[in-house]
């Protein structure tokens, strides 16, 4: 053995071992030659993200040292690369004259970086709002918007977009949801896009309220989706919801900040002198012109666009008109809008009938936070409603729904008191399957003996509105649905069209101190008899008058209708109906003379276009409906699901080798929502940070100056920026830009670059000395 080891291996293994060291070799220098290759595309990241307007990308990125001030920037999928989209504040002009409003919604859209931009805003309004006119400024220059097809005047869009010429487009998603875009906006310029529309004012017993949502929540679109608005690129549609990309904007992460700053100013003259006004939502500066005009303004100037704001008004005692008559003439036709209170019905002191309460609760993660607080409270104090003589069930409801009870049980202190011990261990969390709890809600089981009523809480954050509302309409029934709104920016248009085909009504809850006012007024609605059988003679005879027919009205209930008469009619109206069996009859006049204008035309057409809409759940064909929407709102330059309003500059402004950056503008989340329960870890990727709302800066030459000597934008900054600097204690400066903590800066890229080169070089170095 000593000689054969001294003689040196045998030529066997000297083969396998050299094979093996070879085989060492080339697998150490492949490994060498990958990580080089890869170390130089991570060094080269640091450098060459393409910035706007760079004539190698097929996209329009910047780094985020390139940031301006006030600018947003999201990140892309892989978190490298960063997007301009311009800045948004809005002003709101309200003037409430008799039972309507008129309104100017002002959004200004701000580009402060170096890049040609296009704006794309989803945003609320009220879903009864008749939008009717465009109006946009840059600068001395104004361009008039017109009502087109839907088709036609995206197309115009589109290529006035391609051809570098600044442009507008309004669209609407659903009755209370619309988009707004704006194409090339210049470096340092600011765009004025004025909308007006008209709305009906809301009554409630002696309160009237006037409601302007400020925020699209995101919608749940299907319960193999996650909740959608997040994405930063196109969202995925569904055969439930196709058009969901359209309704989900970006959503902001509260942590960083409030974006999107309102300014508020109202107008109130309704005709008859008032004794208080209030906001439940926002402090306001009331001032009281005359006995019956007043003022309101935001107290704290400009807000962040993250709740609804609502104004209440009540009349002084005795003052307030039981009916009144607005009309308003055009050269085709005259337009009139009723308004009539009927007399508060006595509760009669047995019921006539026990009832069966069906209530449902949203549990799904949007209602996380106050919002499920709130639905708890609201339906403990309804439960607590119940006589012995009444059945109940509770039914709760996400991505699942399930029943307290196999069958509505009878309200018992024992059983009411165990309902409520459950409904207050109710977590929110997961999607929002309302066809599930509908489905059980709605079993066709029905009991002649009693009058059966759902009482149905939720923030209405779904997309497929349609098809519940189609749903209602099949099973509904002898069953009566009454819905309860709840948290700071719930979807109006579900709520009130939910009520409105299920024969009931709609309330709505803010914050846990309306919990007591805003049931008790549901309360003496399930409680009372309803105003049926109501029917209304107009002067003449081609009348049409709208809603026909007419529903049922609950207590505190007004009459509201809208119609077209032929030009010239005036007489009088007579409005019937029935209150607990009793016959009811109100005499009205329609004068001769005109009320100044309030958009009463606008107005009857809204109603029209809705009614043609729902004659879709009674089997109507698509085509025909389309058709008939379209000649109403060409006629009215209303906007409608087939119909935007467009607007474009005849003159080229982008120059041709100048490309067009931009998309997707963000919105707040909803106050009170929680956006770790909606989105998880799955969150998406976010603009910078901010300091007290304001878009950190660092030190660049100013960009050019607004076109308005202080905007919202500006005054909601400095407010911003003061409220933080007072908290830290510290004084005015100016802060590098900031990053989130999962970006990468360009800097960090290009040093971890370095090091990683010289650990392939040591590497290269010594597999070379082992070749040798």
């Amino acid at each position: 053995m000593l000689a054969a080891s001294a003689a040196g291996p045998r030529p066997g293994r000297t083969a396998a071992f050299q094979a093996s060291t070879l085989a060492s070799q080339a697998l150490n220098a492949l490994l060498a030659f990958l990580l080089l290759v890869a170390c130089l595309g991570w060094s080269i990241a640091g450098w060459a993200a393409p910035g706007l307007g760079s004539p190698g990308g097929s996209q329009t990125f910047r780094k985020p040292g390139d940031a301006q001030r006030g600018e947003l920037l999201y990140r892309d999928k892989g978190g490298v690369l960063w997007q301009a989209v311009p800045l948004l504040s809005t002003e709101v002009e309200i003037g409430v004259g008799g039972a309507a409003a008129r309104v100017a919604l002002v959004q200004r859209f701000k580009n402060a970086s170096s890049a040609w931009l296009e704006g794309v805003y989803v945003f609320p309004l009220p879903e009864t709002a008749a939008v009717d006119s465009l109006r946009i400024r840059i600068g001395e220059r104004v361009i008039e918007g017109r009502i087109a097809e839907r088709q036609q005047a995206k197309k115009e869009y589109e290529q006035a977009r391609a051809a570098g010429q600044r442009a507008g487009l309004v669209e609407q998603e659903r009755p209370n949801i619309f988009t707004t875009s704006v194409a090339n906006i210049g470096p340092g310029e600011e765009i004025e896009v004025r909308l007006g529309y008209a709305q009906t004012v809301e009554r409630a017993g002696l309160t009237f309220r006037l409601r302007f949502p400020m925020v699209v929540g995101p919608r749940y679109t299907g319960q193999d989706q996650a909740l959608l608005g997040a994405s930063t690129g196109p969202t995925t549609t569904t055969t439930r919801v196709p058009d969901a990309h359209r309704i989900t904007p970006p959503v902001m992460n509260p942590a960083h900040g409030p974006i999107n700053p309102v300014e508020i100013a109202v107008r109130l003259d309704p005709g008859f002198p008032i004794s208080r006004v209030n906001s439940p939502f926002h402090a306001i500066d009331s001032k009281a012109l005359t006995n019956r005009v007043w003022t309101i303004a935001l107290a704290d100037g400009a807000i962040p666009a993250d709740r609804d704001f609502e104004l209440e008004w009540t009349p002084a005692a005795s003052t307030e008109p039981l009916a009144r008559v607005f009309a308003e003439t055009q050269p085709e036709a005259r337009y009139a809008l009723l308004t009539v209170m009927p007399p508060s019905a006595a509760a009669p002191a047995e019921p006539t009938l026990p009832r069966e309460a069906i209530f449902i609760i949203d549990t799904s993660g949007s209602m996380e936070g106050e919002s499920i607080v709130q639905a708890r409270q609201a339906l403990s104090l309804a439960l607590s409603r119940l006589k012995p003589a009444d059945r109940f069930n509770v039914i709760e409801f996400n991505s699942r729904a399930r029943r307290l009870f196999a069958r509505a049980e009878v309200a018992t202190p024992a059983q009411v008191r165990y309902a409520q011990g459950w409904v207050e261990a109710l977590k929110a969390n997961g999607g929002t399957e309302m066809r599930q709890a509908l489905d059980l809600a709605l079993d066709g089981n029905s009991d002649p003996t009693r009058l059966r009523q759902i009482v149905f809480l939720t923030d209405g954050a779904v997309g497929n509105e349609a098809d519940l509302f189609a749903q209602v309409t099949e099973r509904l029934g002898d069953t009566r649905l009454f819905t309860v709104g709840i948290g700071s920016a719930p979807n109006g248009y579900f709520m009130r069209k939910a009520a409105e085909v299920g024969r009931g009504s709609a309330v709505f809850i803010g914050k846990p101190e309306q919990v007591a006012e805003r049931m008790g007024e549901l309360f003496r609605r399930l409680e009372r008899p309803a105003m049926t059988d109501l029917a209304v003679a107009w002067p003449g005879v081609a009348t049409d008058s709208l809603p026909n027919p007419l529903p049922d009205l609950y207590d505190g209930e007004p009459v509201v209708l809208a119609a077209r008469l032929p030009a010239g009619t005036a007489g009088p109206v007579v409005l019937t109906g029935r209150i607990g069996g009793k016959p009811w009859r109100a005499d009205l006049t329609l004068a001769a003379n005109d009320d100044p204008p309030a958009g009463v035309p606008s107005l009857w057409a809204r109603r029209k276009v809705e009614a043609l809409e729902d004659t879709a759940y009674a089997g109507a064909k698509g085509e025909q409906i389309r058709d008939q929407v379209i000649q109403v709102a060409l006629s009215h330059s209303l906007v409608t699901r087939y119909t935007s309003l467009v607007a474009v500059d005849a003159t080229p402004a982008r120059p041709e080798d100048a490309r067009l950056g931009g998309g997707a503008m963000p919105t707040n989340l909803p106050k009170g929502w929680s956006y770790d329960a909606l989105f998880g870890e799955a969150a998406p990727p976010q603009p910078q940070p901010t300091r007290g709302g304001v878009q950190p800066i660092r030190h660049v030459a100013a960009p050019a100056p607004s076109l308005l000597s202080q905007t919202v934008a500006d005054r909601f900054q400095a407010q911003q920026a003061a409220a933080s600097q007072a908290a830290a204690g510290a004084t005015p400066t100016s802060q590098p830009i900031a990053l989130p903590q999962t970006a990468t800066p360009a800097a960090l890229l290009m040093l971890t670059g370095a090091m990683l080169l010289g650990l392939a070089g040591f590497i290269a170095y010594t597999v070379r000395r082992k070749e040798v």
